[in-house]
C-alpha cells in the first residue's frame, strides 16, 4: 500500500525529528505500507470516523493521524505527544484535514 503525506507541513514535521525517533517513525511507515488496515496495536489504533493513530514510542512519543483514501494511507497530521491523552486541538486539526480530503 502506498503511504503519502497530505501536505508539505506534515512531511517536514516527520523529516525534522531527531534520531533515533526519525528511524523508528520511518520503520513504522514501512509497517503501515506493508500491512495497511491490518496493522494494529501497538503501532496503530482506530479512533473512529475513518481516523487512525500511528504510534511511535521512544525518547519522543510521536503520533501521526492517518486515514485510508482511494487505496492509499494518507498521513494527515503529526505531533509530539507530551501527555497521557491526545490533545483535543490535535484531534480537531486532523479531523479538519480529513474533511477536506473527503471533499476531493
Amino acid at each position: 500500500m502506498d503511504v503519502q503525506f497530505i501536505d508539505s507541513h506534515t512531511r517536514r514535521f516527520a523529516e525534522e525529528l531527531r534520531m533515533p525517533t526519525s528511524a523508528k517513525l520511518f520503520r513504522t511507515f514501512e509497517l503501515l505500507a506493508r500491512f495497511g488496515n491490518a496493522l494494529g496495536m501497538p503501532q496503530s489504533r482506530h479512533l473512529g470516523g475513518g481516523l487512525f493513530e500511528l504510534r511511535v514510542r521512544g525518547v519522543q512519543e510521536v503520533r501521526f493521524f492517518y486515514t485510508f483514501h482511494r487505496g492509499r494511507a494518507i498521513l494527515l497530521h503529526g505531533f509530539i505527544k507530551k501527555s497521557a491523552r491526545i490533545p483535543q486541538r490535535e484531534m480537531d486539526f486532523a479531523r479538519r484535514k480529513l474533511s477536506v480530503l473527503d471533499e476531493i
